[in-house]
């Protein structure tokens, strides 16, 4: 089992940017590929982006592609979600999630451990 461990969170503009950042507690970190999802009040959770073990492969849902970059420091087992040109749809709990394997996924089926999330709202 991963612990995952979310921060950077906040409240920031219309346009602006945040980055996110979750810590794995787990020995072997290239183990697994990370993903990030989101839930808007009301909404069901959904797929934002995912990185495989090595950070050479990335995938994006269409409405974050160009504003959006995943990126991952194995040396620190920390993977990050930059977020960039915010919008207030963007309003939701992210949430960090490891899939074990080589094989990356956007299902959330296939992610087996889960942080608590961190909020971030943006206002217009």
């Amino acid at each position: 089992q991963v612990q995952l461990v979310e921060s950077g969170g906040g409240l920031v503009q219309a346009g602006g940017s945040l980055r996110l950042s979750c810590e794995a507690s787990v020995r072997s970190f290239t183990s697994y590929s990370m993903g990030w999802f989101r839930q808007a009040p009301g909404k069901e959770r959904v797929f934002v982006a995912a990185i495989n073990w090595s950070g050479s492969v990335t995938n994006y849902e269409d409405s974050v592609k160009g504003r959006f970059t995943i990126s991952r420091d194995n040396a620190k087992n920390t993977v990050y979600l930059q977020m960039n040109s915010l919008k207030p749809e963007d309003t939701a709990v992210y949430l960090c999630a490891a899939q074990w394997g080589f094989t990356m996924s956007r299902r959330e089926v296939d992610f087996g451990s889960w942080g608590r999330g961190t909020q971030v709202t943006v206002s217009s």
